[in-house]
This record gives C-alpha cells, sequence and structure tokens, in this order.
C-alpha cells in the first residue's frame, strides 16, 4: 500500500510542494492540505504504518526527519528544528516517539 492509495495525489502534491523551502513545515497545516483530517482513523493509522520504516510501531525522531519523503520520494529532509517541533507535537508521553495512537494528527484544531 502507498500513500496515493489513502490520499489523493494531488493534495500530496500540493502539500509537499507547500513546505519545500527550509524551516517551512506546519504540520498543523499539512496535514490539513494532506486531507487526513477527513480520513477515518483506520487509514490514519495505515498512513502511520507506511511512516514507520522500520516497522516498530513508533516513528522515531529518526524517522521524523524523512516523514515529507514519506508522501513523495523527491521531497526534502525535514531541518533539525522541524523534526524537533513535530515529535513535541505528537509524543503524547514524552518517550521521545510516537505511536500509532499519537499519528491522531497531531494537534489538528477539533473544527475546521
Amino acid at each position: 500500500m502507498s500513500m496515493a492509495d489513502l490520499l489523493n495525489a494531488e493534495d500530496i502534491k500540493k502539500a509537499v510542494g507547500a513546505f519545500a523551502a527550509t524551516d517551512s513545515f506546519d504540520h498543523k497545516r499539512f496535514f490539513q492540505m494532506l486531507g487526513l483530517k477527513k480520513k477515518s482513523p483506520d487509514d490514519v493509522r495505515k498512513v502511520f504504518h507506511i511512516l514507520d520504516k522500520d516497522k516498530s510501531g513508533f516513528i522515531e525522531e529518526e524517522e521524523l526527519g524523512f516523514i515529507l519523503k514519506g508522501f513523495s520520494s523527491d521531497a526534502r529532509d525535514l531541518t533539525a528544528k522541524e523534526t524537533k517541533m513535530l515529535l513535541a507535537a505528537g509524543d503524547k508521553d514524552g518517550d521521545g516517539k510516537i505511536g500509532a495512537e499519537g499519528m491522531e494528527i497531531p494537534s489538528l484544531p477539533a473544527s475546521s
């Protein structure tokens, strides 16, 4: 299964392109642009498992640095600052990694 099986290819392209500049990544906006907020919890878990490259059941800080590439192979890596911000948003228990339950689209507003 690929991201294109779960998400609209044009949405992926626009979302990745919107954050092509270094230090421009905004996880809230990125996930909204992808349409993840409208997806079922099951589909969000499937996205999580695609991003969990080492299949550990968690997305660790190292994997977060490559999160954009999980959506598009020609995307850039996140900077250390962006990675730490994303980890802080999704790491609910402070263990330094994001579990599948943390992938409920970190810090998105309840209504949009």
